[in-house]
């Protein structure tokens, strides 16, 4: 529909079912746009899990509240939303989802036009909230992996990603320590 003309993760979670062996995928999208194109490639495949955060009612107009499946969860938010409703919704919604899933690798569509200062949308996160929705991605599954998606500041873009990146590296080496 005019932001992706190919499904990045949907292409990696194949891949990585077909040639790396993995069979469970979770996606975790918390691009600003629903990930629509991602949820009609997966809505009936029992071996991805699709979770997306974004806001809500926003372009494309899918995703909507009660829109989805038992391996389809939407979790629409309201315009204006920061990083108490995105922790909040993570923690009520997102983690036990993947919990339940069980997957083998989690792929994140990381988008950063949910950023404060991003253009395009209306919500609040800020690099201390990518942060840490990437050091709880990172602990949900023993693979992980991230493609950039959305994120029309690039003024802030590379220190979101940075801040992204050491969530993910934060988690890794927490859990490496523990063991």
């Amino acid at each position: 529909m005019g932001f992706c003309l190919l499904g990045n993760v949907a292409i990696a979670a194949r891949h990585a079912q077909h040639q790396l062996g993995a069979g469970r995928v979770a996606i975790v999208d918390w691009d600003v746009h629903h990930g629509n194109g991602t949820q009609a490639i997966f809505l009936d495949d029992p071996s991805v899990l699709f979770v997306s955060l974004h806001q809500w009612p926003f372009y494309p107009g899918t995703g909507g509240p009660g829109e989805g499946n038992e391996t389809t969860i939407n979790v629409p938010l309201p315009a204006g939303s920061g990083d108490d409703h995105y922790l909040a919704a993570f923690e009520q919604v997102v983690e036990p989802a993947v919990r339940r899933f069980a997957p083998e690798l989690l792929l994140v569509s990381a988008g950063f036009d949910a950023h404060y200062e991003d253009p395009l949308a209306q919500m609040e996160l800020t690099g201390d909230g990518f942060r840490e929705l990437a050091a709880r991605c990172a602990a949900l599954a023993p693979r992980i992996a991230a493609v950039l998606e959305g994120g029309y500041n690039v003024g802030t873009l590379p220190g979101l990603v940075g801040s992204a990146l050491e969530g993910f590296r934060s988690a890794r080496s927490s859990s490496t320590s523990a063991r």
